[in-house]
């Protein structure tokens, strides 16, 4: 849970290509039955077993690319998912990307910022620390919201079963246009 609201307001940069985080999800591996690695360590989910600052990108529904920040120690599953972007650079790539859509729709969820960005499997384990590929998580001296502007909700999408369905795991910048759903009545502000 540390690491998510810290991301709020870094910058994923793919090439020319560029928005700032102001939704992210957390998700902890095995103690997490919302997790691909709830049941343990798989072809498809090894990148987030791997070491802090990867990317893990997966494919769902058989239509959309998510991707995920891996930040827990080497060995333990834990990551955090990029659920908005606004859009920062290279818009009108984003735009053709995505069709001809309104700038604020362009990354307004996980599969979409995925395809503004270019983001597929393709890149799953890519370094986003180290500065030598493609994609970067970077920070250009926007502090993450203070309490009053950091929302906090459950997940999107998380069935009711589990224990941590309702956990706040969600963080977002309030009052974000780019948010790939506005707040529900259990949000709160931190």
């Amino acid at each position: 849970m540390e690491v998510a609201p810290q991301l709020l307001n870094k910058v994923l940069a793919c090439d020319s290509v560029a928005g700032r985080i102001v939704e992210v999800e957390a998700y902890r591996g095995a103690e997490d039955p919302a997790s691909h690695a709830f049941k343990g360590a798989t072809r498809r989910n090894a990148t987030m077993f791997a070491k802090p600052g990867l990317l893990y990108v997966y494919f769902t529904y058989g239509m959309h690319h998510c991707c995920n920040v891996v930040c827990w120690p080497e060995g333990r599953a834990g990551a955090v998912l990029v659920r908005a972007l606004a859009p920062l650079a290279g818009l009108d790539e984003m735009r053709k990307r995505r069709g001809a859509l309104r700038d604020r729709q362009l990354c307004s969820g996980p599969g979409r910022l995925c395809q503004a960005l270019g983001i597929d499997r393709a890149v799953d384990g890519a370094d986003l620390l180290s500065g030598s590929g493609p994609l970067a998580l970077l920070d250009d001296g926007t502090p993450p919201p203070p309490d009053e502007g950091l929302g906090v909700s459950p997940r999107i999408g998380i069935g009711l079963s589990g224990a941590t369905a309702l956990a706040p795991w969600r963080f977002f910048v309030a009052g974000d246009e780019n948010l790939s759903r506005q707040p529900g009545p259990l949000a709160r502000p931190r």
